[in-house]
């Protein structure tokens, strides 16, 4: 059983399997209520829509956390403002500023010279280079997306249901939803060094789509989530680890490959019960 602690050994890997399991609760609590409201697209489109602000940090050598939140900020605000002063649909206001800022971001990213390694590790990551000062920004993150999740767990959950019973009830659907923006852009600015821009959905949604298929409760989900994200950022640094493969890119790999084993067993599951419930014929 070496071959599967050895990789651990070394304290880069341990810092990366740290980061990862810390990037695993943030999108699990985030990506719960994504699935919920079926708001996948706006994690796609926030995902992308920090690129600009990623290559202007680099070119302008400042932390590219900090570019990160900025642009993905910029982006969910300027989707509230079509929303409300253009009186767009929330998916052609997401479509239209996802577009935009993705070009935004290939133009800086053209027009810089020696970009290529920055950008590679901008759309794929590079969990094997996190410091400890990014454990301690994961870490901060992780608690404030579980606090917020808690304080506003009402309003989200009325949202959810219906958002003119969550007015009815008092419980500001409007602040609920800048809540699970909020909570969305934060999960996906602090994935950006595990997975990258390009990939950071695949955290943020495949495991809250296998956790689903075992619960309805939004805790329960939530921890289970949690639990098969971390098992996929396992599998994906040691699989990355003996097949030389991009460690990212193999982590968001196997968190899809989760998803795809959790519906599978619940189907068997399901079609298992039905033929155990099924009545026996009667003999002749």
């Amino acid at each position: 059983m070496s071959w599967l602690f050895d990789p651990f050994s070394l304290e880069f890997v341990q810092r990366a399997l740290l980061g990862g399991v810390l990037v695993s609760v943030l999108c699990a609590v985030a990506g719960t209520w994504v699935i919920v409201r079926g708001m996948a697209f706006l994690g796609e489109a926030l995902a992308h829509g920090m690129l600009p602000g990623v290559a202007l940090a680099t070119v302008l050598g400042v932390p590219v956390l900090l570019g990160a939140a900025v642009s993905a900020i910029a982006m969910s605000l300027g989707i509230g403002a079509l929303q409300r002063r253009a009186k767009l649909s929330y998916d052609t206001s997401i479509g239209l500023l996802f577009v935009g800022m993705l070009a935004l971001g290939v133009i800086v990213i053209s027009h810089a010279g020696s970009f290529a390694t920055d950008a590679t590790a901008i759309l794929f990551g590079d969990i094997l280079a996190i410091a400890p000062g990014d454990l301690v920004v994961l870490g901060l993150a992780a608690m404030i997306g579980i606090g917020a999740a808690i304080l506003a767990h009402r309003p989200l959950v009325a949202l959810a249901i219906d958002e003119r019973v969550a007015r009815v009830l008092g419980l500001a659907p409007r602040v609920a939803q800048a809540v699970l923006v909020g909570l969305v852009t934060l999960a996906v600015v602090a994935s950006y060094q595990a997975v990258g821009s390009l990939l950071v959905v695949g955290l943020l949604v495949a495991p809250a789509v296998a956790a689903r298929q075992w619960t309805a409760r939004i805790a329960t989900t939530m921890v289970l989530a949690a639990v098969i994200s971390a098992a996929a950022v396992v599998v994906g640094l040691l699989v990355s680890w003996y097949a030389a493969t991009a460690a990212g890119a193999t982590i968001a790999a196997a968190a899809i490959a989760a998803a795809g084993v959790s519906w599978g067993l619940r189907a068997a599951v399901t079609a298992a019960r039905r033929r155990t419930a099924s009545p026996l014929p009667l003999a002749a």
